[in-house]
């Protein structure tokens, strides 16, 4: 989601412990792959890895089956456990976590997209760079990580604008040093829109599974880099 965006369902105000709503969306055939803490050992093509950024579209007919949440949010259903299990913890610290936007659809991603090139237009960029610089803060349709279901953007209560300012809060600075425990990293860290393409985010996380958050955070490396390092390996 882009910094200039405005939040997407902000109404939770007080969220009570579980993120599930009673009923599920129906099921979709999911990709079956198993767990790689199953085995102890993580590669490259596990599910919860896969890159999505302009230069790695989501691969033709992807699907996955999804728990639904409340206020009209869901998830890869796989990814939802430790999802919950963060946000439990979190308010536990007294803390007031919000989830602003999760899984979206082609068409959603598409008007985020357009309402994104024409605000820049409007500002007097031209449309040429109004599609560079859009971009660079809503990602092109089918190259969101919010259309893997794997993606959250995850505010504070008290402040729900997304901006550099989003650090500075108690939520994100928990979440910041606790998310890799739960299998969640900062997507698009600071010092990392270059290999990302994707500006500063510091609301926006991405599962990626526990084993691979401890390494991503250890090593100090965005997906990009990690994808490439267990490749290398």
């Amino acid at each position: 989601m882009s910094a200039l965006e405005s939040a997407e369902q902000l109404a939770e105000q007080n969220p009570e412990s579980s993120l599930q709503e009673p009923d599920a969306l129906p099921p979709v055939e999911p990709n079956p792959a198993p767990l790689p803490e199953e085995s102890g050992a993580v590669s490259p093509d596990d599910w919860q890895l896969l890159l999505v950024n302009r230069w790695n579209p989501l691969p033709d007919g992807y699907t996955f089956e999804r728990t639904k949440l409340k206020y009209g949010h869901s998830v890869d259903s796989r990814a939802y456990p430790d999802l919950q299990e963060m946000m439990d913890d979190c308010r536990a610290e007294g803390l007031d976590p919000v989830i602003c936007s999760s899984y979206r659809t082609q068409a959603k991603q598409q008007e985020l997209y357009e309402n994104k090139i024409q605000q820049l237009t409007e500002e007097g960029y031209s449309y040429e760079n109004a599609v560079t610089e859009a971009g660079t803060v809503v990602a092109v349709p089918g190259t969101s990580e919010h259309q893997t279901g794997l993606a959250l953007d995850i505010v504070d209560a008290s402040y729900q604008i997304l901006d550099q300012g989003q650090e500075d809060t108690r939520v994100q600075q928990w979440l910041i040093e606790h998310s890799w425990e739960y299998g969640f990293v900062l997507r698009y860290p600071n010092a990392k829109s270059e290999i990302t393409g994707i500006i500063y985010e510091p609301w926006h996380y991405r599962y990626v599974g526990r084993e691979a958050a401890r390494e991503m955070t250890e090593l100090g490396l965005c997906l990009e880099e990690y994808v490439d390092w267990l490749s290398a390996r």
